[in-house]
């Protein structure tokens, strides 16, 4: 229960013993920690306002103790408690109190004390770079501070416990050592000193194998030392140890196993005979060289495969080809190595290394080797004929005969074997040859060499053919032949020569002369081999020439002749007029033809090709051509008023304007309009005329159409009155215009219409049964030939009374008889 109690205690002061500082929280007084040792404890406080002497009191938590209390006067800031129990923790209040003893202020801290001073119980040095330390424990202390002090200069070194060791020392130096412990409220005051020196530094060696049995130690002086120690053993256990003891500072281990891993150690001691440290280093001696070296030739390459057996303690090897100009070397770790980059036709001796970390062996017996041919040079290729190849070189060294390869670029090879330096081979147009030569001896086939191509002429292009597209091109096609890069098509006649150049198997030759004989040759062309000018020609003419139109005549309504020059014998000549109505042709082979039925009011392009076995020649120029317009179909006379007649018709194809003209021997009636109808006035009537109408075209030609002719009528009748005859009937009655005229009568009622026709040359009319009591309108009319009425006539209004009724007419009143019958009123209306 009471070390439960305490841990408690002490876990709560090391809490309170991290606030260095605690105020006030009236009055802003504070105090400080600034210095703990195992028995003191250093404070601080700032100046309070009014106080003239400050009490700091420090009392043990829970322990058993003297409290202590101390009076600082108000220029004192600083205090020191002593006396204070190792490893204890305090509750130290400070009080500011003026000077009628009245306390200000005052703040209180919570403070552990270092814990006891640790006692060295003894000091040694084991390694030239440290000491050990060993001690009794120090209740309450979590840590140690070790410091070992050389003069002026000290290492420290925390530790948590017994025994402890400064590092970082100097070799064979004294020092003074001392311990602190710690806690969490501070560190102690050092412990009693104990002397103590660091053992000789190791001697560091420098090893090497001068042989593959011997092995050489060196090192440098060692401070403080009278002489050394140095053994020797294989690492793997095996044999007995060397040891030598010396003053010098090298020493040579002789009849060691060549390849073998040594252990080597050495330390030095000093007057006294105590050893210091040891230095342990590990070397294996240099091999021996190999045995047993084996070089083959890798056949058809330039590199050597060579071989030996493993030597002991070997690393890697070192394979060594030279001639006299050339030293190959191939580094291994196996025991075979190819040796790369060897100079063809060519002699070398071989000779093998083993390494390792040691050093290298001495050189194995030189093994000689002879590499294969080199590619033999001065390679030329000549066609010897057609069809024929050629192909030499020059001999090498160690060549013992030579393979000549040649390879179609279509994949076909062939091979000459001899052991001079030239064969032949037989080649084909078009073709492009790859050409290689190997030489060959023992130790196999040269390298490959230049690979030589030679292309032979590109082939001919036969059968082509030649089709015309114009009077002045033809096009020229052929099929693609084999080595051809380029075309060249030649067109010659005696004025000169038309070349098309172009890759692809057809040419067009254009800029030609028209029904000319050309000579056509297609050259076919490589950039390697040039032409191949053995090509053969063909003759091909060229169309007929364009004809040109002299002259267009025309022969009738629907006629023309057309007129050109003619420029070629076996050419036929096609004229063609071409419109809106259609296409008409006509044909000849000499210099004019014609052409029929042509439609009115239409306009042409006339133009005209000459058509040979060659081909057809390009359209004349066009020459334009207008037909007369077309006369209307349909006339219709009207005749509006006794003197006035309308005439209208049909529009006529190709017409702009119009003349319609009515003659007579009394006169003529004319009119001249862009309309279809016209007015025509000045009409004498009963008279026959003569019907005639011109269409005029935009450009002024002329149709004249006659028509059927026309009579105007006769003069309508005056002086139309009405007579009553009996209760139930009327005489009409007039005044003829001419004698022989007859005339209709036509009376309009709202009960009923009635209608008279007289005798020819009488001027009445007489109408029965007619009801009275009603208003008619009175119409009298010459009589047409066709039967037709005339409205051109004006019409007269009478009102009929029935019997007993007074009737007035007009202006005047006339009485018949004793009967009632008046004509009243006459009005005319439209």
């Amino acid at each position: 229960m009471g070390g439960g109690k305490r841990t408690s205690l002490l876990v709560v002061a090391l809490i309170c013993s991290n606030l260095e500082t605690i105020f006030s929280a009236n009055t802003g007084f504070s105090m400080s920690i600034y210095d703990v040792t195992s028995r003191s404890i250093y404070l601080s406080w700032p100046k309070f306002s009014g106080a003239s002497s400050y009490k700091v009191t420090a009392n043990p938590v829970n322990t058993v103790g003297q409290s202590l209390l101390a009076h600082f006067s108000d220029v004192t800031l600083k205090g020191t408690l002593t006396s204070l129990i190792p490893n204890t923790i305090y509750v130290i209040q400070a009080e500011a109190i003026d000077k009628n003893g009245i306390i200000l202020a005052e703040t209180q801290i919570m403070q552990s004390t270092a814990p006891d001073i640790p006692v060295i119980d003894q000091a040694y040095s084991k390694l030239s770079n440290s000491i050990t330390v060993e001690w009794r424990a120090v209740l309450g202390a979590t840590s140690y501070l070790l410091t070992a002090q050389d003069g002026d200069s000290f290492i420290e070194t925390t530790v948590t416990n017994s025994p402890g060791t400064v590092t970082g020392l100097k070799a064979a130096t004294l020092y003074r050592i001392t311990i602190r412990s710690i806690n969490s409220g501070g560190r102690s005051q050092p412990s009693p000193s104990r002397k103590a020196k660091t053992v000789l530094a190791a001697p560091i060696l420098s090893v090497s194998s001068p042989s593959c049995n011997s092995i050489a130690v060196s090192w440098k002086a060692v401070y403080m030392a009278a002489g050394f120690s140095v053994s020797l053993m294989r690492s793997d256990g095996l044999g007995r140890m060397l040891k030598e003891n010396t003053t010098n500072t090298s020493l040579i281990f002789t009849d060691l196993d060549p390849g073998t891993l040594y252990t080597i150690k050495a330390y030095a001691w000093n007057v006294n005979g105590m050893p210091g440290d040891d230095f342990t280093y590990n070397q294996r001696t240099s091999p021996k060289a190999p045995a047993d070296v084996q070089v083959a030739f890798n056949s058809g390459t330039l590199r050597a495969i060579v071989s030996w057996m493993p030597t002991e303690g070997a690393l890697t090897y070192s394979v060594i080809a030279s001639n006299r100009l050339l030293k190959l070397k191939c580094n291994t770790s196996s025991t075979s190595c190819m040796v790369p980059s060897l100079q063809c036709g060519s002699e070398y001796s071989v000779f093998v290394i083993a390494h390792n970390d040691a050093g290298s062996s001495k050189p194995t017996v030189a093994v000689n080797l002879r590499t294969i041919p080199c590619a033999p040079g001065s390679i030329s290729i000549e066609e010897d004929e057609t069809g024929i190849l050629l192909v030499s070189w020059s001999s090498v060294n160690f060549g013992r005969y030579y393979v000549v390869f040649v390879k179609s670029d279509d994949g076909l090879e062939v091979h000459c074997n001899t052991s001079h330096t030239q064969c032949h081979f037989q080649s084909d147009c078009g073709f492009t040859y790859f050409i290689s030569v190997f030489a060959y001896n023992k130790a196999g086939q040269s390298p490959l060499g230049d690979v030589f191509n030679y292309t032979t002429a590109p082939c001919c292009p036969s059968d082509f053919s030649a089709v015309v597209v114009s009077s002045d091109t033809l096009q020229v096609t052929w099929s693609p032949v084999r080595g051809a890069e380029m075309y060249e098509t030649r067109a010659a006649d005696w004025t000169g020569v038309v070349l098309c150049n172009d890759t692809a198997p057809a040419c067009t030759l254009s800029a030609l002369r028209c029904s000319t004989q050309y000579n056509i040759t297609v050259y076919s062309f490589s950039e390697v081999r040039g032409s191949n000018k053995s090509c053969a020609s063909k003759y091909v003419a060229t169309a007929p020439c364009s004809p040109e139109i002299k002259n267009i005549s025309k022969d009738a309504l629907s006629v023309i002749s057309v007129y050109w020059q003619s420029n070629n014998d076996e050419a036929t000549y096609i004229v063609t007029a071409r419109g809106e109505a259609g296409l008409w042709h006509c044909t000849s082979s000499g210099n004019s033809c014609t052409i029929i039925n042509l439609p009115c009011g239409s306009v042409f392009s006339v133009s005209a090709i000459a058509r040979s076995p060659a081909g057809q020649s390009l359209p004349s120029y066009s020459v334009p051509l207008e037909t007369a317009p077309c006369c209307p179909n349909d006339l219709t006379l009207t005749q509006v008023t006794q003197s006035v007649t309308n005439i209208s018709w049909s529009v006529g194809m190709g017409a702009q304007t119009y003349v319609t003209t009515l003659e007579s021997p009394k006169g003529q009636a004319k009119c001249h309009t862009l309309q279809n109808y016209c007015l025509l006035g000045c009409i004498t009537r009963g008279t026959n005329y003569t019907v005639s109408l011109k269409a005029v075209s935009e450009t002024g030609l002329t149709s004249s159409c006659t028509y059927q002719g026309y009579s105007s009528s006769a003069c309508c009748p005056s002086g139309v009155k009405l007579y009553r005859l009996g209760n139930n009937g009327i005489r009409v009655h007039w005044r003829a215009s001419e004698e022989m005229t007859t005339y209709n009568t036509d009376l309009y009622g709202s009960k009923s219409n009635f209608t008279c026709a007289p005798h020819s040359g009488l001027s009445h009319c007489d109408i029965t049964e007619i009801p009275c009591g009603d208003v008619y309108s009175v119409v009298v009319t010459p009589a047409t030939a066709k039967g037709l009425k005339l409205t051109l006539c004006p019409k007269n209004i009478y009102s009929v009374t029935c019997s007993g009724s007074s009737v007035g007419m007009g202006k005047s009143t006339e009485y018949i008889n004793s009967k009632s019958i008046v004509f009243i009123k006459h009005v005319s209306i439209i």
